[in-house]
């Protein structure tokens, strides 16, 4: 077996095993099976901070705002007696309590004819030919379409959507230079390269035939906005829905002080003899009067991501993450006997481990290393009789050269890895600590600060257990013990025979 099994810094090389994703993680895909698996969020963002200015929650939000709430108000939707109302806050627009608000109270909702899904492109002029689409790109040509036309009955909703985010994917290349060496600098290009793929691909074959339903210019430019606002507005995963932006309820912010994610909102009918849903949101904590009402978007979520999705970040360890992708060669002569045992264990060709910073590894991370470093004198577990046990050994060592040579190569990885970023961690603190940096900025500082920290972490894992190999038992040592040859000290054991 070659001695470099895997290189963070080099992924498309064939002799790896491991190597920096070009995702954050195995996200649920656009499409059946596309090349970059990507997700859209199930919670919305209001207004990023760039797009106004940010003064207390009293202020009253811009005339468009105002007009927007009132035309609810008129439809009906929305009574004088709402617990909430729109606000300047520091992310920009917010639901502000207008009275105190319990734990778990409705603050609004909103009948599914106001809803911006699939339903929606359907019913619209432009549903016939967008009825074979991915269901982000179908939205997202039905947003852009109402966008340029100025009598949209969208209008009041569409003029108060920025016009960007703080999302990377809306990045200048300056600014993506802060994030050398990162692996949100390789996923947000990848991300936009795919975007432009599927506009060209739109452009072509929906766009261009149908001029007569796209009356204006459509530009990448504007692909990308929406894109934009689908990654960060757009609920998913909710019953019965894929995808859905719903106005008003995206007004409402995140909060890192908020750790849970239950009762935030639900979809249920709208009344026992009404076929209509409304989509109810609730506050998940008890908020006074003249406060803004927020949300947790996701616990689950890395830094990298809250970036690549939002445009923010949070200062908690737990948000600091690293991705391992591991994966097994074709060219490796036991490919297929291993890929079998992979696959009868939930795992595949390719595996995504995500590492977190202060918590332990992923359960599976280092069985599988060991089952693609297997080879050698160590190939016979790979044989059919072991088949249905080999899983339960690779969580134990299997041999001195198998341990000492995942060790190996998963911290000359790691350096590598460490080898890429253009400042040390001590310098990232000091930035932060300085406090000059603007939003996107503190980002990068922040996300590549946090990547180096959970290399570092890792580094030190293997550290340990290089330090550890002579101690260790191994499967040849257990099993003369089960077979009652090798005593609890390691002697060996004879019988006398008579």
């Amino acid at each position: 077996m070659a001695t470099t099994l895997f290189n963070l810094s080099s992924p498309s090389s064939p002799s790896t095993f491991l190597h920096s994703s070009t995702t954050l993680k195995p996200f649920s895909s656009f499409s059946t099976k596309p090349k970059l698996p990507i997700h859209f969020t199930k919670k919305p963002i209001s207004v990023s901070a760039t797009s106004f200015h940010s003064p207390p929650p009293t202020c009253d939000p811009p005339p468009e705002v105002q007009t927007f709430w009132q035309w609810f108000q008129d439809q009906r939707v929305i009574s004088a007696k709402s617990p909430v109302r729109p606000g300047m806050v520091p992310e920009g627009l917010g639901l502000i309590a207008k009275k105190d608000i319990s734990r778990n109270e409705v603050v609004l909702e909103i009948p599914n004819r106001f809803w911006i899904n699939q339903d929606a492109v359907a019913a619209s002029e432009i549903g016939s030919v967008c009825s074979g689409l991915k269901p982000w790109v179908a939205v997202a040509l039905f947003l852009i379409r109402e966008k340029l036309s100025k009598d949209s009955e969208w209008r009041l909703y569409l003029d108060i959507l920025p016009e960007s985010t703080d999302s990377t994917v809306f990045w200048s290349e300056e600014e993506l230079a802060e994030l050398q060496g990162t692996q949100l600098l390789s996923t947000t290009l990848g991300v936009k390269e795919y975007v432009r793929n599927e506009f060209l691909k739109v452009k072509e074959e929906i766009i261009l035939p149908n001029k007569q339903l796209f009356p204006a210019l459509i530009t990448l430019d504007d692909f990308f906005w929406a894109f934009g606002i689908l990654r960060s507005r757009a609920f998913s995963r909710l019953r019965g829905q894929n995808l859905v932006l719903i106005p008003l309820a995206d007004l409402i912010n995140h909060s890192p002080s908020i750790t849970t994610e239950d009762y935030a909102w639900e979809i249920k009918g709208a009344g026992l003899f009404s076929r209509d849903l409304l989509f109810s949101l609730r506050s998940p904590v008890s908020v006074k009067a003249g406060q803004q009402v927020l949300i947790q978007y996701d616990l689950d979520k890395s830094n990298a991501e809250l970036a690549l999705d939002y445009g923010f970040i949070e200062l908690k360890s737990e948000r600091n993450a690293y991705t391992f992708t591991l994966e097994i060669s074709e060219s490796d002569p036991f490919f297929g006997d291993k890929l079998d045992i992979a696959e009868t264990n939930g795992l595949g060709e390719s595996a995504y481990f995500d590492i977190v910073l202060g918590r332990p590894l992923p359960p599976a991370l280092i069985p599988y290393l060991r089952l693609v470093a297997l080879g050698g004198t160590d190939a016979f577990l790979l044989e059919s009789i072991f088949r249905n046990t080999i899983w339960g050994h690779l969580y134990l060592p299997v041999s001195r050269a198998n341990e000492e040579l995942i060790c190996r190569v998963v911290r000359d990885a790691c350096k590598s890895a460490l080898s890429g970023y253009h400042t040390t961690i001590e310098e990232d603190e000091k930035l932060m600590e300085e406090g000059n940096l603007d939003p996107r900025q503190k980002i990068a500082v922040g996300v590549r600060a946090g990547e180096k920290k959970v290399l570092q972490q890792i580094d030190e894992i293997f550290k340990g257990r290089e330090s550890e190999l002579d101690l260790l038992e191994y499967y040849q040592e257990r099993r003369l013990k089960d077979l009652g040859l090798v005593g609890e000290q390691g002697e060996l054991i004879f019988w006398e025979t008579s």
